[in-house]
C-alpha cells in the first residue's frame, strides 16, 4: 500500500509541474487572439485610453455631449472625471486641439440627469496635492444665470473656462518668497510694529474701538451710501447722455474765455478803479450822512400829507390833463367834436402876479395854516390881504358866449360871490 501511494502521488505532482508550465502559453495565446481580433473587427479603437475604466461615473443611459475650450488643460487626459459639486457626473472623451485657433478643446459626456444653465461655467481642478485632474461645471451668479438648459452640442467659450493653479506654480512661488522675497523682512517689520505700539497699547485700543465704531456706522447707513451711489450713478449717465452738449459749451466756452485774458489788464484796471470809487462813496455817505437824514426827516410831512391826500391827487390830475373836458364833459356831448376859445395871457409877469394874489397857495408852506405840517423854516415870506387880481388881456368865448361876456380890466367879483377861479385859476388870475 505504501508503494502505490507513492507511486500515485509522484504522477500527481508531474501532472501540475507539466500544467503549470503549459499555462502561460495558453494565456499567451489568448491575449495574442484578443489583440488580433481587436485589430481586425475594431476600426475605431485608439489604444488603453479607449478601453473604459471601472469604478467611473454612471452617465446613464441616454448622456449628452459638452464641449469646453481652455488656454491651457495641463495633463488633464481622456477618462478623466467630470463633477458638479464634487460629485462624478461624466467623463472626459477627448482632448485636443482646435483648427482655428491653438486652444485645447475638451469634450465631455455627462449624464442627462444633470440641469445646469446655458451659461456654465467650467474649470480644470485637482483632486489633491498630487491627485488626478478632473473637470468642474459649476453654475454661475443667479443674476447671471440663463433659463435655458445646458445640452448636447453646446460649446462652453473660453470666456467662461480656467484652471486652478498647480503644485509647481505654488512650490515655484513659495520658492520665490523665501529665497529672493521679502521674507527676510518679516522680523523688521515685526520689531519695527512692536516699536511703534510699545508703550500706546491704550492709543491703539482706542482707534480699534473707534474703527469697530466707524465700520457699524457704515453698515448702518449702507443703505444711503447705495442710494447715493446710485444716484451718482444716474448723474453720470445723465452727463453722458448730455456730452456732445457739454463739448459744444466747453467749445463754445473758450473764444469767451480766450476774450477775457485778452483784456485782463482793463478788467485789472476796472476792478481798481470799482474799489476807489467804493472808498469814495463810502466817505461821502459818511459825511453827508447827517444831511441826508435830515432832509428825509423834513420829507416825511411831506409824504404823509400825500398819503392822506388819497385818491384825491390822482383825480385832481385826470382833471388838470384833460381840462376843460373831463370824462363826464364828453358824456354830455353830442357829437364827435366841439367848439373852444380860449385867451391865455402867458405874461411871465401877469403870471407872477396872479400867482401872488391866489387864495389857493401852490404849496402848504409852513407858518401859513393852522393845519399846516411842515416844520419851520426861516423864509421870508409876507403875510397880509394879496392885492387885487389883474384880469388877462385880451378875451375868451366858449361855445355858449362871446367876447364881451369877460368882466373888464380891473373888476373885482360880485359882493358875496365865491369864485377861486377853478383848477387853473392860480395861473390865470383866479382868486
Amino acid at each position: 500500500m505504501s508503494g502505490t501511494d507513492g507511486i500515485a502521488r509522484a504522477s500527481h505532482e508531474r501532472g501540475r509541474t507539466a500544467a503549470r508550465r503549459r499555462l502561460p502559453g495558453v494565456l499567451l495565446a489568448l491575449f495574442g487572439t484578443l489583440l488580433l481580433t481587436a485589430g481586425c473587427g475594431l476600426g475605431g479603437f485608439k489604444g488603453v485610453h479607449g478601453l473604459p475604466l471601472p469604478g467611473g461615473a454612471d452617465v446613464g443611459e441616454q448622456p449628452y455631449t459638452v464641449k469646453a475650450r481652455f488656454d491651457d488643460v495641463t495633463d488633464l487626459v481622456p477618462n478623466a472625471g467630470v463633477r458638479v459639486n464634487d460629485v462624478p457626473v461624466g467623463r472626459v472623451s477627448n482632448v485636443e486641439l482646435t483648427d482655428e485657433s491653438w486652444q485645447a478643446e475638451v469634450t465631455m459626456v455627462v449624464n442627462d440627469e444633470v440641469d445646469l444653465p446655458r451659461n456654465a461655467l467650467a474649470k480644470i481642478e485637482q483632486s489633491s496635492l498630487l491627485g488626478e485632474k478632473y473637470v468642474e461645471l459649476y453654475k454661475p451668479p443667479e443674476s447671471e444665470a440663463s433659463a435655458e438648459r445646458l445640452g448636447g452640442g453646446d460649446l462652453i467659450p473660453l470666456e467662461r473656462t480656467g484652471r486652478g493653479p498647480e503644485v509647481e506654480e505654488v512650490l515655484g512661488a513659495l520658492s520665490m518668497l523665501l529665497n529672493g522675497g521679502a521674507i527676510g523682512k518679516v522680523q523688521n517689520i515685526a520689531e519695527e510694529l512692536n516699536k511703534a505700539l510699545d508703550g500706546r497699547e491704550g492709543e491703539v485700543r482706542d482707534l480699534l474701538s473707534r474703527m469697530d465704531h466707524l465700520v457699524s456706522e457704515l453698515d448702518g447707513s449702507k443703505d444711503e451710501i447705495t442710494s447715493a451711489l446710485d444716484s451718482v450713478n444716474e448723474l453720470s449717465a445723465e452727463l453722458r447722455q448730455q456730452r456732445a452738449n457739454i463739448d459744444t459749451a466747453l467749445s463754445d466756452l473758450e473764444p469767451g474765455l480766450r476774450v477775457l485774458n485778452d483784456q485782463r489788464e482793463q478788467l485789472v484796471t476796472m476792478l481798481e478803479s470799482l474799489d476807489e470809487l467804493s472808498g469814495v462813496a463810502t466817505e461821502v455817505v459818511n459825511s453827508t450822512r447827517k444831511d441826508v437824514l435830515h432832509n428825509l426827516r423834513n420829507l416825511q410831512p411831506v409824504l404823509r400829507n400825500l398819503a392822506a391826500a388819497g385818491s384825491d391827487l390822482p383825480k385832481s390830475l385826470e382833471i388838470l390833463f384833460t381840462y376843460p373836458f373831463t370824462d363826464g364833459a364828453v358824456e354830455g356831448i353830442k357829437g364827435d367834436y366841439t367848439n373852444l376859445h380860449i385867451d391865455a395871457d402867458l405874461n411871465l409877469s401877469r403870471v407872477t402876479e396872479n400867482l401872488g394874489r391866489s387864495r389857493q397857495p401852490l404849496l402848504d408852506l409852513p407858518n401859513e395854516s393852522e393845519n399846516s405840517q411842515l416844520p419851520d423854516l426861516p423864509l421870508p415870506l409876507s403875510g397880509g390881504d394879496p392885492p387885487d387880481p389883474v384880469a388877462p388881456e385880451g378875451s375868451g368865448s366858449g361855445s355858449g358866449g362871446g367876447a364881451n361876456d369877460r368882466p373888464e380890466e380891473g373888476s373885482s367879483p360880485e359882493d358875496g360871490s365865491s369864485d377861486d377861479g377853478g383848477p387853473l385859476g392860480f395861473l390865470f388870475g383866479g382868486d
